[in-house]
């Protein structure tokens, strides 16, 4: 879909390339498969993700697969424009956790001719959508949606249905927490837990 070696260095073009799905449907993957392939191609290459994601490695972003690539884990979205300056492709992994920062940081850097290609969930917990995901969507030239597998029906999965009993935002985690459901399994479990919370309420 790309051409690595597209990329004229005294006339740089750059755009926004968004990665997302639910859990498990292999968004990093396919952030990793892209980032390689820039630098087979001989391009500058820089990946950032969030520093509260240490769920597999504190600099590494880790797919489900245990695929790897060393990257540079920052605090906020403005790091990513202050580090990421002078590289012809920029990789941007777990962008649901970022601040809302992050839209601008990525269209000022394709201002600048680099290749921004992000990757994060679309939607929340709830279903809702979530950070900054749905303004990249919005902005970005290019948009890959991943699915999952339901694990109840076999269906394709968009939905991430948290499975432990957090209710805050973010909660980290990976099959303990969180399991990939279709649009109709997952509504069938968001309707069991609100009659269930609401029998504990009376």
């Amino acid at each position: 879909m790309f051409l690595e070696n597209n990329i004229d260095k005294n006339n740089k073009i750059g755009w926004v390339e968004v990665v997302c799905g639910s859990m498990f449907s292999g968004k990093t993957e396919e952030l990793i498969r892209r980032l390689k392939r820039a630098k087979i191609a001989k391009l500058k290459v820089e990946i950032f993700k969030p520093a509260i994601d240490i769920r597999y490695d504190e600099d590494d972003v880790v797919s489900h697969d245990q695929n790897a690539l060393e990257a540079i884990p920052v605090p906020a979205s403005s790091n990513i424009e202050i580090l990421g300056s002078g590289f012809d492709v920029i990789g941007i992994d777990e962008a649901q956790f970022f601040d809302m920062g992050l839209v601008g940081v990525c269209e000022r850097l394709a201002a600048q001719g680099t290749r921004v290609i992000v990757a994060g969930l679309d939607m929340d917990y709830k279903g809702n959508p979530f950070g900054p995901i749905p303004n990249l969507l919005a902005t970005a030239e290019y948009v890959t949606k991943v699915h999952a597998i339901c694990v109840r029906c076999g269906n394709l999965a968009n939905h991430s249905h948290r499975i432990s009993s957090q209710s805050e935002l973010v909660v980290l985690g990976e099959s303990e927490s969180y399991e990939p459901l279709c649009r109709r399994c997952f509504a069938s479990s968001r309707t069991l837990e609100e009659k269930s919370s609401l029998h504990k309420q009376s």
